[in-house]
């Protein structure tokens, strides 16, 4: 899996993210993702994380991506 794809995905959606990708078992199919974007401001937790998750829905569908970890941070 390149991790610029799934940077990329992230930022088509959210036009100011800043993305950290990491893998977190040696097989690139298991990410860490760190997003930090405006675009999670008013929204609780579950809801940024839902926003990332719905991204990503065409990778996790298709098994090029097993497992994701997300934090996001809201932009001031």
């Amino acid at each position: 899996m390149d991790f610029k794809v799934v940077e990329q995905m992230i930022v088509d959606k959210l036009d100011d993210a800043e993305v950290e990708v990491t893998d977190l078992t040696g097989t690139q199919d298991h990410l860490g993702i760190k997003v930090s974007s405006r675009h999670f401001s008013g929204k609780m937790l579950l809801q940024q994380h839902q926003m990332i998750m719905d991204i990503l829905r065409p990778k996790l569908d298709t098994n090029e991506i097993h497992a994701v970890q997300i934090k996001t941070i809201i932009k001031e």
